[in-house]
C-alpha cells in the first residue's frame, strides 16, 4: 500500500467519533504532508462545533423532559450522546455548515481572492482605530479653524474671554442663578460652558463680528424666533466627527443666553431626568448625553473632567 492510500485510509477512520485513535491517525496523516490532512483537520474541527450546539438543544430538551419518562433515562442520554457525535463528524464530512471550507481558504491561502487572517486581524487594531479617530478629529477641527481665520462672510468663531480666570470669573454669577434654578452646581454650568466653547476662546459670532452669547451651543430650531447665526460645527456620527454647518441661537447679553439655557433644560421632556439628577453633577451630565444633547459620546466625561479641574473647584466667589 503506497503513502497516499496509507494516508487515505488513516483520513476514513479518523471520521469515526466513537475511535478514540482516531485523532492519532489525523496527526500521522498530517505528518505524511498529504494535502488533504487540512480538510479533514478543518472538517473535524467543524464537527466538534456541530456537536457543542447539539450539545446545547440536548439540555433545553432535557430541562422540559419528564423525569419518570423511561426515554429520560440515564442509559438513553448515553446513547443519545454517542449518535450526535457520530452525527456531528458525518454532517461535517457531507458539506455541513460551510465552516471546514472557510477554514481551509484561511489557513490554506489557496485562493488569490480570499483575504488572509493576518490582516483581519490588523483591523482589530483597537489602538490603530483610535488614532485615526483622534487624527480625523484634529483634521475637521483644523480645518474649521482655518475657515475661520480666513474671513468668512458668515458667522464664525472666536475670543469673547482672555483666559480661563476670566472666563469664570466673568460668568459665575449668571452661572449661580442658573444653577439654582436647575438645581445643580453654579461649577458644573461652568464647566459645560467651558467644553462648549472651549474655555470662552471659540465662541460664535455673527458676520458683523458680535458675540451670540451662545456658550451651551444651543441651535435654532423651528419655534426660535429670535436671531441665529449659521456656523460651522463638528457633529459625531457613529463616533466619527463630521463638520455640518449648523444654525444657533444668539442672545444680547450672558444672562439672557444663559437664562434660556434653563428655560431649553427645564422645557424638554427628554431632559427631565437630568434636571431630577440635578444635584449630582456626574448623574446630570450623563442624563443630558443619553437624552441627545450632545453627540459626543465623550461629553459627559469631558465636562466632568473640567469640572473637577483647578481652574473651577479653586475658585471662590
Amino acid at each position: 500500500m503506497n503513502l497516499q492510500n496509507t494516508s487515505q485510509s488513516q483520513l476514513e477512520m479518523a471520521r469515526n467519533a466513537s475511535d478514540i485513535s482516531g485523532l492519532n491517525n489525523l496527526r500521522e496523516a498530517m505528518a505524511s504532508g498529504n494535502g488533504e490532512v487540512l480538510q479533514e483537520a478543518a472538517q473535524q474541527f467543524e464537527a466538534i462545533f456541530v456537536q457543542m450546539m447539539l450539545k446545547s438543544m440536548r439540555k433545553a430538551q432535557d430541562a422540559l423532559a419528564d423525569e419518570d419518562s423511561p426515554f429520560n433515562s440515564e442509559q438513553v442520554k448515553f446513547y443519545r450522546d454517542m449518535h450526535d457525535q457520530q452525527l456531528a463528524v458525518d454532517l461535517s464530512s457531507n458539506g455541513g455548515l460551510g465552516l471546514a471550507d472557510l477554514i481551509v481558504k484561511q489557513l490554506g491561502q489557496q485562493d488569490p481572492d480570499y483575504r488572509p487572517a493576518s490582516t483581519l486581524r490588523s483591523d482589530g487594531n483597537l489602538s490603530s482605530i483610535n488614532r485615526e479617530r483622534a487624527e480625523a478629529v484634529s483634521r475637521a477641527q483644523a480645518t474649521m479653524l482655518d475657515s475661520a481665520s480666513a474671513g468668512s462672510q458668515s458667522a464664525y468663531k472666536a475670543a469673547m474671554f482672555s483666559g480661563q480666570q476670566d472666563f469664570v470669573e466673568t460668568l459665575y454669577p449668571y452661572a449661580e442663578k442658573a444653577a439654582e434654578a436647575l438645581g445643580t452646581d453654579a461649577r458644573a454650568i461652568i464647566a459645560q460652558a467651558a467644553v462648549e466653547t472651549g474655555w470662552g476662546q471659540y465662541v460664535i459670532h455673527d458676520k458683523h463680528g458680535n458675540s451670540t452669547h451662545n456658550l451651551f451651543g444651543i441651535k435654532a430650531n423651528n419655534q426660535w424666533q429670535g436671531d441665529q447665526a449659521v456656523v460651522d460645527t463638528l457633529e459625531f456620527s457613529n463616533g466619527v466627527p463630521e463638520r455640518r454647518k449648523a444654525a444657533f441661537r444668539q442672545y444680547d447679553s450672558l444672562e439672557s443666553g444663559l437664562a434660556d439655557y434653563v428655560d431649553f433644560i427645564r422645557t424638554q421632556p427628554r431632559y427631565q431626568q437630568a434636571v431630577a439628577n440635578g444635584a449630582d453633577a456626574s448623574q446630570y451630565f450623563n442624563e443630558l448625553q443619553q437624552a441627545g444633547y450632545a453627540t459626543d459620546p465623550q461629553y459627559a466625561s469631558k465636562v466632568m473632567a473640567v469640572y473637577r479641574s483647578d481652574a473651577v473647584q479653586g475658585y471662590q466667589p
